[in-house]
């Protein structure tokens, strides 16, 4: 009897030890308190230091905290480096993110089909994305020499460049980064070399989730290629392409390397943009209060950006 009874007692023992791991209510807290101290640690702190400098005098010289208001929001505001470079990141995230998604919509498809060595043309693809961000650059950097660009010999071989009369003019280089129009389109060729591999991943998992069904229905109805695409395949893969859209623009929005290895915001201020503009005056100028405020500027932009993105994450899964 004695016996029973201690196997009664030893059972809600081993039950209450068990019911902790069991317990939605306290696992989920734990298994998520790492991530939100991860969060708080390398993004709440520091956001809340440049709040902090941005309404401040300190320097790297001086990193005492003085009070001063709103005054460097008015002085970067007033500032013409920072209206171009407000213009620029919103030009460069803008005309990037386009073409990324009209280039990886195409490549998307093609990758689609069935061919030979297809797997190859998806590791080729994928590789800029693999590839560090500073070093292909670099690379980048050389095919854009205005001495040694391989794109200058391209198009003198075409007969485009270098001969009177021609297109492109008589001289023999183009000088990608040292003129503001050829140095806009060269920083915005990067940044969609560098994203469309991930934007083509993205797409592809919504072109791969459309039933096949669908589409040959569509066909044996008597709809063109075209028709499929403008009335099936987009519409149903419209939210996959928002997200897409989006990540890009924050990548395109937070990115200091291109531009700063391929131009430095030159020529003369040209292509800089908020991210380029905030280390320069923040960290090589030594002003932390104008190099905070100036990066703040990105908060309402990213956030707006980050609230689309779990909508449109939200309705694509209901849907």
């Amino acid at each position: 009897m004695n016996r029973v009874m201690e196997g009664a007692a030893a059972v809600p023992a081993e039950g209450a030890r068990a019911g902790v791991a069991d317990r939605q209510g306290q696992l989920a807290p734990l298994m998520i308190a790492p991530a939100i101290a991860y969060i708080v640690a390398l993004i709440g702190i520091p956001f809340v230091m440049a709040a902090l400098y941005s309404l401040s005098d300190v320097t790297t010289g001086d990193p005492s905290i003085d009070f001063v208001g709103l005054h460097n929001y008015r002085e970067v505001f007033y500032d013409p480096v920072f209206r171009t470079a407000l213009s620029n990141t919103c030009l460069f995230a803008l005309a990037s993110q386009t073409l990324v998604i009209i280039l990886s919509r195409i490549l998307a498809s093609a990758l689609m089909q069935d061919f030979r060595g297809k797997w190859l043309a998806r590791f080729l693809i994928m590789l800029p994305w693999t590839a560090p961000i500073a070093l292909g650059t670099i690379g980048w950097l050389w095919m854009l020499d205005s001495i040694f660009s391989p794109f200058d010999w391209l198009l003198r071989r075409a007969g485009l460049l270098g001969a009177p009369g021609v297109l492109l003019g008589p001289m023999p280089n183009l000088y990608w980064l040292g003129q503001s129009g050829l140095a806009m389109a060269s920083v915005v060729l990067v940044h969609v070399w560098r994203l469309l591999p991930l934007a083509t991943v993205i797409q592809m998992a919504g072109l791969s989730s459309i039933s096949r069904d669908l589409l040959e229905a569509a066909a044996v109805d008597g709809a063109t290629g075209w028709r499929r695409t403008l009335e099936i395949t987009i519409p149903l893969t419209l939210p996959i392409i928002g997200i897409a859209f989006l990540f890009g623009i924050v990548f395109t929005f937070t990115d200091m390397t291109v531009v700063y290895v391929l131009t430095r915001g030159g020529p003369v201020h040209t292509t800089q943009v908020l991210s380029t503009w905030t280390f320069f005056r923040g960290i090589e100028g030594g002003d932390l209060a104008q190099g905070a405020a100036i990066s703040l500027f990105l908060f309402p932009v990213l956030a707006g950006v980050a609230s689309l993105m779990l909508r449109m994450a939200r309705r694509a899964e209901v849907t």
